[in-house]
């Protein structure tokens, strides 16, 4: 019976931690939320009327759905640039940079090679904002693994360099002529363009995340590399031990996590914009930070995760006009929430639920 109640205590162990894995996330973003709705109150405010408003504009109509899954899909590639790296032990949030290079890459194919099939074109668009994007975060592993340096600063001052890039390259270079107001690149060819699934209204940029943080997950939880990875972010030293390229696996899961992150900016464009202009500055990478982080960087946890925080974005302007409260209210509620997820991690690995069994099989 020993090895009978040993498997017992392990089954509950794995149990408690997946309970653990779930609840704590959980009460991060309940906590956030209670705290928020304090501020609202010193506001004058009603928390009340703030959530429902933010119900009814992100998940209350089939308009509100749309809109939600359409701001989703860029969400679930940025989270999974900090997710995939976040497996190894490092911190990148400088998503954003590979977002804006990546959909300055798909504008200029679509500005260089515009007589192309569309099949082609858009296969060369997604090709050219991955490698940029992956180019860009690989980068930052491969600066951590050769000198030394800090990912988590470098990969933010990257991104700030990569703003700037683009703003440069669609105000010069790459600027259409035809684009007075606003620089942008060309517009790309109608059939470039990413349309709409049938009935639903949303691009298929949204499956394209959603297929990314499935092959995500496969990779990390039932692959060799992807155990390799949890092993070298588990414990860097002891994986170098056992033979395993700690250094290349950090720069291979960067430039991924950047590769995805390029394809979001690659959507945006083929997508949303038509072309490359400013507006791919739009912060999703890092709202992505955040996703990522509530997920616990479990990339199947990624995907309901970016859509709740894709319907309190989307609920921005309407709050703005019935509450009269700043169009950045939302990323008051974000910035609390990814607090309490910061705090309830000082709390993993240290509750433990389901104990009354383990205690009973002693």
């Amino acid at each position: 019976m020993a090895p009978l109640n040993r498997w017992t205590r392990f089954l509950n162990e794995a149990g408690a931690r997946r309970i653990e894995a779930v609840l704590l996330p959980m009460a991060a973003l309940f906590a956030g939320m209670l705290v928020f709705a304090i501020f609202l109150i010193l506001l004058g405010k009603s928390p009340v009327e703030f959530y429902g408003l933010v119900l009814k504009a992100g998940f209350g109509t089939a308009f509100s759905w749309t809109n939600t899954l359409t701001r989703a899909a860029p969400l679930l590639l940025a989270a999974l640039c900090v997710a995939l790296p976040a497996r190894l032990g490092l911190v990148i949030i400088g998503g954003e940079g590979a977002i804006v290079l990546g959909g300055v890459a798909a504008g200029a194919v679509a500005m260089l090679m515009p007589g192309l099939p569309a099949v082609i074109g858009i296969t060369l668009m997604a090709i050219a904002g991955m490698a940029v994007g992956g180019f860009w975060i690989g980068t930052v592993g491969a600066l951590r693994h050769l000198r030394g340096v800090n990912e988590t600063i470098s990969s933010l001052l990257m991104a700030y360099i990569a703003i700037a890039l683009m703003n440069h390259l669609i105000e010069g270079p790459f600027r259409d002529p035809a684009s007075l107001n606003k620089p942008s690149t060309a517009p790309l060819p109608e059939t470039w363009q990413i349309g709409e699934m049938p009935g639903i209204g949303v691009h298929w940029g949204l499956v394209l995340g959603i297929l990314a943080c499935i092959l995500a997950w496969i990779l990390i939880e039932r692959t060799t590399i992807g155990f390799a990875a949890r092993i070298v972010g588990g414990n860097v030293r002891a994986a170098e031990i056992q033979g395993l390229p700690a250094g290349t696996l950090a720069i291979g899961f960067t430039a991924l996590g950047g590769a995805f992150a390029g394809l979001a900016g690659m959507v945006e464009v083929a997508a949303i914009h038509g072309s490359a202009n400013a507006s791919l500055a739009a912060g999703y990478g890092y709202t992505g930070i955040l996703i990522a982080f509530l997920a616990r960087h479990n990339a199947l946890a990624i995907i309901p995760a970016a859509i709740l925080f894709a319907g309190i974005e989307a609920s921005s302007g309407l709050i703005q006009r019935r509450m009269d409260l700043p169009d950045a209210t939302v990323l008051v509620l974000e910035g609390m929430v990814f607090i309490a997820i910061l705090l309830t991690d000082t709390l993993q690995g240290r509750v433990r639920f389901l104990t009354f069994l383990e205690r009973r099989q002693t």
